[in-house]
């Protein structure tokens, strides 16, 4: 099916792979922002094999490549004890790997991408909603104006979506984030993941992101959890009491925390935990965060967005109506999307809650175990985001084998 006149609300990573793809695939689309200049929120994220396979379809997981830094290992530490290590060569599968990059980076190839296809943006619409007319739907923004109708409105707005009934909770634990140089000689490995924990109430993380667009040099995205109800007793403490408490858990990041000045540097990420039952209705879906987020725990945010875009193109591409094509995309994503969230909930209070007994079980008996083999292969499919084999369905397993060798060595 081709010719659909297609709307798209929101221009983050999922909004604009879904207008990339059913652009491509013969449907007129119309992009919907609410910034007045689309610009992504947040620092760094995990592009795992999963998000590379989509990005490989859409002939941009070369400019991902260069822009972002090539992640072999996952590897954290609670005092002297090893509880975190996952190598992706642990699936024995060939150049497998994450990518660590930037949100403005993903950001900008995809908008790129975007701007060259001649697919419409409209910006500084801010959305309050949708209505039904007839078998099309139309868009109601803040201002009281309604646009034309559409044979499908995708939401690609996020968690707070407001295309769709408030659901799920709010998680207790959010994350202080900050962008900074890379630490030359610190110590920190650029093709690791590294995170130092105590108990499961402070996480303190570096994700190597490459060069994001501005920068001149290699970035660091340095994050450190923190309660959303603390928060205010965060800022008045002062930065001085922060930075002693991060260097007496992680000494190495002296480097890093001499880069942060003021606490305008940190942003504060909120996280929820959500998942609608039925992320369609008629003439409208949700996909990426609007249907389904969670915790950044196995970093699978992202990835999860551009699946679900890559499966509505393929679900309308393989149905001679829209709601069946819709229905066949969800059918396509449904079994995967809801093993990540059962996976997400079940080890996020391992890593980020006020429990005193789950980080003791991970730290003296999980951790060991997970050295131990299938436990290592089991770790770096769950991270990979291939547990389920989501690709097969989709037909993208082929592109796992997407890595350019001269990358591998960079």
């Amino acid at each position: 099916m081709r010719g659909l006149n297609i709307a798209i609300a929101g221009c983050g990573p999922c909004g604009l792979a879904a207008a990339l793809l059913l652009h491509r695939a013969g449907h007129h689309v119309t992009l919907f922002e609410r910034f007045e200049a689309p610009q992504p929120i947040g620092s760094g994220l995990m592009i795992q094999p999963t998000g590379m396979a989509v990005l490989a379809r859409l002939g941009l997981l070369d400019a991902v490549l260069a822009r972002g830094a090539r992640v072999d290992r996952l590897f954290g530490m609670a005092g002297k004890r090893v509880v975190l290590d996952v190598h992706y060569a642990a699936l024995r599968r060939p150049d497998t790997f994450g990518i660590g990059i930037h949100r403005a980076s993903l950001f900008a190839v995809l908008h790129e991408a975007v701007l060259r296809s001649g697919i419409p943006l409209n910006s500084g619409r801010t959305l309050a909603g949708s209505a039904l007319l007839g078998s099309k739907r139309a868009l109601r923004f803040a201002d009281g104006q309604t646009s034309a109708p559409y044979d499908l409105v995708v939401d690609a707005l996020g968690t707070r979506t407001p295309l769709a009934a408030p659901t799920g909770r709010e998680l207790a634990y959010g994350a202080l984030w900050a962008s900074l140089d890379w630490p030359e000689g610190a110590g920190f490995d650029p093709h690791a993941l590294a995170q130092r924990y105590d108990r499961a109430s402070i996480m303190a993380g570096v994700l190597p992101i490459g060069t994001p667009p501005g920068a001149t040099v290699p970035k660091a995205a340095f994050f450190w959890s923190l309660r959303a109800d603390r928060l205010d007793d965060w800022r008045e403490a002062g930065l001085a009491a922060w930075k002693a408490k991060v260097a007496a858990l992680w000494p190495d990041c002296a480097a890093l925390l001499g880069q942060i000045t003021d606490p305008g540097q940190l942003t504060f990420a909120r996280y929820a935990h959500r998942t609608l039952s039925s992320p369609a209705e008629p003439a409208l879906v949700h996909i990426g965060d609007a249907w389904h987020s969670a915790s950044p725990q196995l970093g699978q945010g992202a990835n999860m967005a551009l699946l679900d875009a890559w499966a509505l193109a393929r679900g309308l591409d393989q149905a001679e109506s829209v709601d069946e094509g819709v229905r066949h995309g969800i059918r396509l994503r449904r079994r995967h999307v809801l093993t990540y969230q059962w996976l997400t909930a079940l080890f996020t209070p391992v890593y980020q809650s006020d429990s005193r007994l789950l980080p003791l079980i991970r730290d003296r008996l999980v951790g060991p175990l997970s050295k131990l083999w299938p436990a290592t292969a089991i770790q770096a499919s769950m991270v990979s985001g291939l547990v389920g084999n989501p690709l097969r369905p989709l037909g993208l397993e082929d592109d796992l084998q997407m890595a350019r060798p001269a990358v591998e060595a960079a």
